[in-house]
């Protein structure tokens, strides 16, 4: 009985064998498959490995046979390709939100996709030790709670923390919880954010996901659809710079015609790009006026300059000015 139920897994451990010992440039033959299959305390003979080949191959795997005197099989195709996994690997490396034990965690299981050669050879080349990580390993679950209540479209409730001179993450308002309705969570400058309508104001705001704990999803959901019927995710994050609030505003800037790949990098490809003469052009966008905004645009220097609305220009005078008293005093 023990050698049938061994025999019934012989074609998941040829699979298994396939994956970790094989790729384009690696290949194992018969007789190492059998060796391979003795590990696992099944018997095979050189027929059925044939015969298990075949099978497999019908079954959509992508077995290549070396035809030469050497002879062997490889698994050429994968569920996730060399390629792929790499900027996935650079990702998890250097993301401030991911943890470097989850970090390792998570290359680990990434590197499974991947024969043990090309495991290596990827191992070899990551670097996670001395980069600036987080050290909140609760945020995994934070994130869980908060996609389960969007999936669901429940309120839910927690507490939004800030950092003290102890270098200690504590409640704000005297540990009062937040309760909001949370509408999507993206990423911005290797942070998590979860944007929410704040059900105190009726505004949507947005919460980074490491200064968040103790979340409860409630059962209960959101009325107001006016408020929420067009919102998007993406189009709030791009107004928003650094994921700083701020009043919601249509600001025309003028800028060089060399600049306009800064504006669509930041902007997209939503805004019209008007040609305005001498070599100038002006493209009208959403943004949300804040000190980051400002910031943004004078790190681009005197060339690029915002047209209207005046309200805005003087706004930007006054933060400049404020700039230069700072350092005058």
């Amino acid at each position: 009985m023990a050698k049938s139920i061994r025999q019934k897994e012989k074609l998941l451990r040829i699979v298994e064998i396939l994956e970790q010992k094989t790729d384009e440039n690696h290949y194992i033959s018969t007789k190492g498959l059998i060796e391979a299959l003795k590990a696992y305390d099944i018997e095979a003979e050189r027929k059925s490995i044939y015969d298990d080949i075949l099978v497999l191959t019908n079954m959509g795997y992508d077995i290549r046979q070396d035809k030469s005197k050497n002879g062997g099989y490889s698994l050429v195709s994968r569920r996730l390709e060399k390629s792929e996994i790499l900027p996935l690997v650079d990702a998890v490396s250097c993301s401030k939100f991911i943890t470097e034990k989850k970090s390792r965690e998570l290359i680990k299981k990434l590197e499974g996709f991947l024969s043990t050669y090309e495991a290596g050879e990827l191992n070899r080349n990551v670097y996670v030790s001395n980069r600036i990580k987080s050290d909140n390993e609760s945020i995994y679950y934070v994130v869980d709670s908060v996609s389960s209540a969007i999936s669901s479209k429940r309120i839910i409730e927690f507490l939004y923390c800030e950092w003290n001179t102890k270098k200690q993450l504590v409640a704000r308002k005297n540990g009062m919880k937040y309760k909001v309705f949370p509408l999507a969570l993206v990423w911005d400058d290797e942070k998590y954010y979860l944007i929410a309508v704040d059900l105190s104001v009726d505004e949507i705001r947005h919460y980074r996901c490491d200064k968040i704990k103790d979340v409860t999803i409630l059962d209960e959901g959101y009325e107001n659809d006016s408020l929420i019927k067009n919102f998007n995710p993406v189009l709030y994050e791009n107004m928003t710079f650094g994921m700083y609030g701020g009043r919601e505003e249509s600001v025309t800037l003028i800028f060089p015609e060399k600049m306009c790949g800064i504006i669509i990098d930041r902007f997209g490809k939503e805004p019209t790009l008007r040609n305005e003469g001498n070599g100038l052009i002006s493209a009208r966008v959403k943004v949300n006026v804040s000190s980051q905004f400002f910031g943004w645009l004078s790190g681009l220097g005197s060339e690029i300059r915002i047209k209207a609305p005046n309200c805005v220009k003087e706004e930007f005078t006054d933060y400049l000015k404020g700039l230069l008293e700072a350092y005058n005093d």
